[in-house]
């Protein structure tokens, strides 16, 4: 009975890895070339936005909330980032007088852009009370449209070198892996040894024992909100190096795959409960399924019908989790 019960609780919290692996196995069989080093790092590649935009959101369903303007922000701060990262003499340049930036500098300016962006967010669900979902699909509009002013509706091309620099690979490993490790390891050391974390946890659980037992709720709500908007703008310099221009229609739908990938981990749409290792194996999840299929020849459409089938499976499971506790 004992063993019966652990093995239970050990499916429950290590399903997802399970059924990972299970889809590895099965894809490397109908498609052996799946597990080749080329393909394996190029799964892994192709997770890396979307797997940082999950990062960012999975802080957000924490703390009980949704955002659904992330696709809108990696294009915003992609644009701004392109904006100021364009070679100098460039034709059509969008800032003919401004010399050459420091790279580093236009990444700062995009950082604080993207958290200033979902400051506003943060703002709005902690100080009008309104749900996440409206004012995050209100401001999905809203940066869109900034950003389509932003760029005149046109692209920006012409990025210096060393941005695109992102894009490409040190060595044999892709530089899109290794910010995404990056962020992964700061997410993880804010989300379990900061108040920040700790603060997300507590107004996810309950809010209202959060704030009697001291939390600053909208302050905790805004700096989650402005986290999931600083996530977005490194996904938009991993995009802008990958893709080498930014458009202000760019990132339609990321938000989607995001919060899927999160959601597919575990992160409770309850709030309170979520990792970032399950928003990491969620995106991977994802990754896999999106190549697997395309190795196998399935068209892009029927990918998105069994996208969408797991994530409404993921859901359900994480409802029946629930009730049962209750």
């Amino acid at each position: 009975m004992a063993n019966s019960k652990q093995i239970k609780q050990t499916i429950s919290k290590y399903g997802i890895v399970f059924a990972l692996i299970g889809m590895i196995i099965i894809i490397s069989i109908i498609r052996p070339q799946f597990l080749s080093y080329g393909n394996i790092l190029n799964v892994m590649t192709q997770s890396s936005i979307y797997g940082i935009m999950a990062l960012g959101v999975t802080l957000i369903i924490i703390a009980k909330g949704i955002d659904l303007s992330l696709g809108s922000m990696v294009a915003f701060s992609g644009l701004v980032l392109a904006s100021l990262s364009q070679v100098g003499g460039a034709a059509g340049k969008m800032y003919p007088n401004l010399p050459e930036l420091p790279l580093v500098l236009a990444i700062l300016a995009t950082l604080a852009v993207g958290a200033f962006m979902g400051s506003i967010s943060g703002f709005f669900v902690a100080k009008t009370h309104i749900p996440a979902f409206i004012a995050t699909l209100g401001m999905t509009t809203i940066v869109r449209g900034a950003a389509l002013i932003y760029s005149g509706g046109k692209p920006i091309t012409n990025l210096k070198p060393s941005l695109l620099a992102l894009g490409g690979n040190i060595g044999i490993i892709p530089v899109p892996v290794i910010i995404y490790a990056v962020m992964i390891l700061l997410t993880w050391v804010l989300l379990n040894y900061t108040r920040f974390g700790s603060d997300a946890f507590a107004i996810g659980g309950n809010i209202h024992a959060a704030e009697v037992s001291g939390v600053n709720i909208a302050k905790a709500q805004i700096l989650v909100f402005a986290f999931g908007g600083v996530m977005c703008a490194v996904a938009a310099t991993v995009f802008a190096g990958r893709v080498q221009s930014v458009h202000p229609g760019a990132a339609v739908g990321y938000e989607l795959t995001a919060i899927a990938a999160t959601t597919i981990g575990g992160t409770s749409q309850s709030g309170g409960i979520g990792t970032v290792w399950g928003a990491v194996v969620g995106a991977l999840v994802l990754g896999v399924l999106r190549n697997g299929m395309t190795l196998m020849g399935i068209d892009a459409y029927w990918q998105q019908i069994a996208e969408g089938a797991i994530i409404i499976g993921a859901v359900v499971i994480d409802m029946r989790k629930h009730a049962g506790k209750k």
